[in-house]
């Protein structure tokens, strides 16, 4: 690079050598691979918190370091769905039995005070001991308390579900693998009078050759309910989790129940399974404790959203949705909403819906439920849960789309599951196909993290990440999901899990990647994670170092403190790359002898090609020609020379933090693009280039 005088900017020489390439770009009709507007496209999401989460991060200070980054469109995250608790999303509303202050809630629909704050509710007829939030519940079928109980949940019973009742279940995980022969177990009110007790065969939970095998006198015709010793017969072989499937139930309730959607289900109050001892004394191979550290894993096929003014949990909490709404992250844009569902009512949800509206609120689409596949909810189960919040949010708005899953992967299979389909998103759809109702899905979204292990050799994943995308894609759309309708990420990120990578520059160019990629592919639009500021952590290997999905970091008060190199990437795509509103038409591209380089070149609105660069390659740099640009362009450039993340455990924090490198390139001069960088030039079109970078 050499400076010219007078001049604010630098113009680009060769520098040191690299690699030669050459990016071919398709400018015919056959090369648009999208539209898009970046208004719509590129956004952003945020989501619940503990105690004084809301309070730390909208202040004005954290509002105008976000919307500095221009990632325009928001979504709301829907953190009690993954916590196992219902959202009183307006503190205000009204209890199925008021009286005693619980059953099932429905939020105030009316006007009243803006809402500020919102909390979800724990439910007290849980029956999976471990949850996506906080995880400091615990399940009732194992908690050593025969007061307590689990239940399923009402909703999938005919008479709501307006479909036959699936079967439920409930899987014990028993640790070690031994042999099983007794059951015992304290049956609710309603009790299953017809139901199945079995082992599973495969040498762990994701053996594709495992099978639930019915124990030899495990299959019960005639149930009764209370306290009950089954002898099942031995096990074929030792076996390290045991499920009870629950196919008739016994339609009776508790004395003195009022509300019909106590006698639908099942209840289970405790379970315990093991062998007889030689003088006869039952052998429990199952933890009892109210702690989730302490019982044995349970997990289960859905939970009664039923619960007290007493759950409330404060580390449950959600920003209020008038306090959202005037907060400015909108920027006077419609907001993807969620509505509770696998752990909350379908009137709750519609109730949600007609307040907005009453509002005035723009809702640009409704996301029904979240990570349902994360909650070992069967995706029949959900379907039918689905398409009741369809039917209720109908009757307040006929026009919002409404969609969904926001799956936890695009990618999740079933679990302990012997069905030759291992696909959740497969069953989802194939639920709805059955019911003759596709149709009700009217966009689809699904979170992307595409790294669980964060150690080793990250630059290397970053080159494995196209295909994981590009994969998921190819089989969403072979799941049946419509090509016709919108695809969203909803959420998007290095990984789910906090580690270095993600605040150092790999998380910066994988945010590149996912978005262009996505794009290229037909996308409509991605939301990123990690908006608001935070703090470095380390939440699953030790080897991963300290960072997080985070555009700042933040002070002792939760203020934004330091930008990130995730900033800066922001800044580029919605500043550099794209201009602010318009349809920009996003075409081919490919480099030519620099595999690890990606290229999106759109067309903007004011009619120059803008292209960006993406440099997988911490090692190598290259010298690029650009056959579709003519004349000086602009260019910015940003990589290790401008940032760097200094990992000092929970102080970790940026070191060298300087904002893109900006200069021009002369005529047909070849770019220099440096190793592990990001690269955006804008100039103007070559006339007559068709395709390929030819004439």
């Amino acid at each position: 690079m050499r400076w010219i005088l007078g001049l604010a900017v630098a113009v680009l020489a060769a520098g040191e050598a690299g690699a030669a390439g050459r990016v071919a770009i398709d400018l015919s009709p056959a090369g648009l691979r999208n539209t898009f507007r970046p208004e719509q496209a590129l956004g952003a999401g945020i989501d619940g918190a503990w105690r004084g989460g809301a309070d730390r991060l909208l202040t004005p200070r954290n509002v105008k370091a976000m919307r500095s980054a221009d990632l325009r469109p928001l979504t709301y995250r829907l953190r009690t769905e993954l916590g196992i608790a219902a959202w009183h999303w307006n503190p205000a509303g009204a209890w199925s039995d008021p009286a005693r202050q619980q059953g099932y809630w429905t939020s105030s629909d009316r006007l009243g005070a803006p809402i500020r704050n919102s909390w979800g509710y724990d439910l007290p007829r849980r029956g999976d001991t471990m949850d996506q939030a906080n995880n400091t519940g615990w399940s009732r079928l194992d908690d050593g308390d025969l007061d307590t109980f689990w239940k399923s949940n009402p909703y999938l019973d005919m008479s709501y579900a307006k479909a036959p009742a699936r079967p439920q279940w409930f899987v014990l995980e028993l640790g070690d693998a031994q042999s099983i022969d007794t059951a015992e177990i304290a049956w609710g009110q309603p009790y299953a009078t017809r139901y199945r007790v079995q082992y599973w065969s495969g040498a762990d939970e994701y053996d594709s050759a495992g099978r639930w095998i019915t124990f030899p006198r495990g299959d019960i015709r005639d149930g009764r309910g209370g306290a009950i010793r089954l002898s099942l017969g031995a096990s074929a072989q030792p076996t390290a989790f045991v499920r009870v499937i629950m196919d008739e139930g016994s339609n009776t309730a508790p004395a003195a129940s009022t509300d019909a959607r106590d006698n639908m289900g099942f209840a289970v109050r405790e379970a315990g399974f093991g062998h007889l001892g030689p003088n006869g004394v039952f052998i429990d191979a199952v933890r009892h404790a109210a702690s989730h550290d302490g019982q044995s894993v349970a997990h289960v096929s859905s939970t009664d959203p039923w619960h007290r003014a007493s759950d409330r949990n404060l580390d449950l909490e959600q920003p209020g949705l008038d306090r959202v709404f005037a907060s400015g992250l909108t920027n006077r844009l419609p907001v993807m909403v969620p509505v509770g569902i696998v752990y909350d009512t379908p009137e709750n949800a519609a109730a949600e819906i007609r307040y907005l509206k009453r509002r005035g609120y723009p809702i640009a689409r409704v996301e029904i439920g979240e990570e349902p596949d994360g909650q070992y909810v069967d995706a029949e189960d959900y379907g039918a849960l689905y398409l009741q919040g369809v039917d209720a949010i109908r009757k307040a708005d006929a026009h919002v789309p409404l969609g969904g899953p926001s799956l936890q992967s695009g990618l999740s299979d079933t679990w302990l599951d012997p069905d030759p389909d291992r696909s959740w998103n497969s069953r989802f759809v194939r639920y709805l196909k059955g019911r003759g109702r596709l149709a009700d899905l009217q966009f689809f979204s699904f979170e992307h993290y595409p790294f669980d292990d964060i150690c080793g050799d990250v630059y290397g994943k970053l080159a494995k990440a196209d295909d994981l995308l590009s994969g998921l894609m190819a089989r969403v759309a072979a799941e049946g999901v419509p090509t016709t309708i919108p695809w969203y990420i909803s959420e998007y990120g290095f990984s789910a899990f906090s580690g270095r990578a993600e605040s150092e520059m790999p998380g910066a160019l994988l945010m590149a990647n996912i978005v262009g990629q996505f794009l290229s592919e037909g996308g409509d639009g991605a939301y990123l994670f990690g908006y608001g500021p935070n703090y470095p952590a380390n939440q699953h290997q030790p080897c991963a170092g300290y960072g997080n999905l985070m555009l700042f970091t933040a002070d002792a008060n939760g203020e934004a403190d330091k930008g990130t190199a995730t900033l800066q990437t922001a800044r580029l795509l919605t500043r550099r790359w794209l201009q602010p509103t318009g349809p920009h038409r996003l075409y081919a591209a490919k480099v030519e002898d620099a595999p690890a380089v990606k290229a999106f070149p759109v067309v903007r609105p004011d009619g120059r090609l803008a292209l960006l660069l993406i440099n997988r390659d911490a090692a190598h740099a290259y010298d690029l020609t650009i056959d579709a640009l003519t004349g000086p362009a602009e260019v910015w450039r940003y990589s290790a020379d401008q940032y760097e993340w200094i990992d000092a455990g929970p102080e970790s924090h940026p070191g060298r933090n300087l904002a893109p490198e900006h200069a021009t390139l002369a005529g047909d001069t070849a770019l220099h693009v440096l190793p592990g960088s990001l690269t955006v030039v804008v100039g103007r079109v070559k006339k007559h280039v068709t395709h390929n970078g030819g004439r």
